[in-house]
C-alpha cells in the first residue's frame, strides 16, 4: 500500500504520517523533503522534479521489499501524476489524503514550530495554487482535529 499525505506547509503532514506509521504493518516513511538536502544549493523550483524522481526511486525500492509506504509531501495534480507515472506499483493500492486546515490555522505557529516569513509566504503560495484542495484525493479539514485524531481518521479510511 502506498499512502500519500499532501497539503501545504504546516498542515500536519509529517506529524500525522509519523503517527500513522505506528498504526500500519511494515511501514516505510518516505520524506521526500529530506532528499533536498543532497542538493541544498539549488533553488526550490529547480529541485522539485529531481526530488520527485529520487522519491519515486526510494518508493519503488520499498515496494519491491514489501513495505507499506507513507509519503508526506505537498503535491499539485501535475506533480502527483508525475510521481505516480514513475512508480512500479505491482498491484499495490494507492491512497491519497489532502490535509486542508483553514489558512489561518496553517499560518499559525503550532506544535512547537515557529514559522518564518518565507514559510508563511510559501503557505500562502500553496493555498493560491490549491495544494490544499487540488481536485484529487480525499480532502480532510483538520483545522479542529489533533494530529492523533487526523491519523485515526486516515487509518479508518484505509480499512
Amino acid at each position: 500500500m502506498v499512502i500519500f499525505i499532501s497539503g501545504s506547509i504546516n498542515s500536519g503532514k509529517s506529524t500525522i504520517a509519523k503517527l500513522l506509521s505506528q498504526k500500519i504493518d511494515k511501514p516505510a516513511l518516505v520524506e521526500i523533503d529530506v532528499l533536498s538536502g543532497f542538493i541544498d544549493w539549488l533553488p526550490i523550483e529547480e529541485k522539485i522534479q529531481i526530488n520527485l524522481e529520487n522519491g519515486a526511486a526510494v518508493i519503488n525500492n520499498f515496494i519491491r521489499q514489501g513495505f507499506n509506504i507513507i509519503v508526506p509531501y505537498p503535491l499539485s495534480k501535475y506533480n502527483y501524476d508525475l510521481l505516480l507515472s514513475r512508480l512500479d506499483l505491482g498491484g499495490q493500492s494507492v491512497h491519497v489524503f489532502i490535509l486542508n486546515p483553514e489558512l489561518s490555522v496553517a499560518l499559525s505557529d503550532r506544535g512547537g514550530r515557529e514559522l518564518t516569513e518565507p514559510e508563511r509566504a510559501r503557505i500562502r503560495h500553496h493555498y493560491d495554487k490549491k495544494i490544499n484542495d487540488p481536485g484529487f484525493g480525499e480532502v480532510i479539514d483538520n483545522s479542529r482535529q489533533s494530529a492523533e485524531e487526523s491519523a485515526a481518521d486516515i487509518f479508518s479510511r484505509l480499512r
